[in-house]
């Protein structure tokens, strides 16, 4: 991820007021306020490279309708992206580090420092987030079962799956390691 897609996520997800922008109830902010406030803060583009970085970020963080921006998902702050509650695929994947499995099969898999926990309807996906964290793994979520028990799921503009915790019981091992 580049330099930019980086601090546009820290500010779309997480720190606004670093740049004194403001997010309305569902992370929407106008395009030009944000360019605006980037350049003050030392961080300026135009309006072509920021619609270039949201076209060819690899995982879809941004979402563009009309003059507004907002992170797809991942957000630590209060927003209300508006998702539809949707029944989910008989099974989701979740990437991991294999030095977090004692931890996460003791409590479930919990949002951290994020408001949900995130999911991939696809193996790889799942394998690239575990990459990032140390020597992958990716566990199965058993995302039908969890949703007849009255789970909520939602899914982001960007295809990301959501939930609010994934308790142990619904966790089995996709991939023990991927590399």
């Amino acid at each position: 991820m580049s330099r930019e897609s980086k601090f546009l996520a820290r500010i779309l997800r997480h720190a606004p007021d670093e740049i004194g922008v403001t997010l309305d109830p569902a992370g929407w902010v106008r395009i030009d306020l944000l360019l605006r406030a980037m350049k003050k803060a030392g961080r300026g583009m135009t309006r072509a490279q920021l619609e270039d970085l949201v076209k060819t970020n690899d995982k879809r963080r941004f979402t563009i309708r009309k003059d507004m921006i907002r992170a797809a998902q991942g957000h630590s702050i209060s927003v209300d992206l508006g998702l539809q509650p949707l029944s989910p695929p008989e099974f989701l994947y979740h990437g991991t580090a294999s030095q977090s499995l004692d931890a996460i099969f003791a409590s479930g898999l919990l949002p951290g420092g994020r408001r949900q926990v995130h999911l991939s309807a696809d193996l790889s996906t799942a394998a690239g987030v575990g990459k990032r964290h140390g020597k992958p793994t990716v566990l199965q979520v058993e995302a039908i079962r969890m949703h007849g028990d009255g789970y909520v799921f939602c899914r982001a503009d960007n295809g990301v799956w959501l939930t609010d915790h994934v308790p142990s019981e619904y966790l089995r091992f996709g991939v023990r390691s991927v590399d």
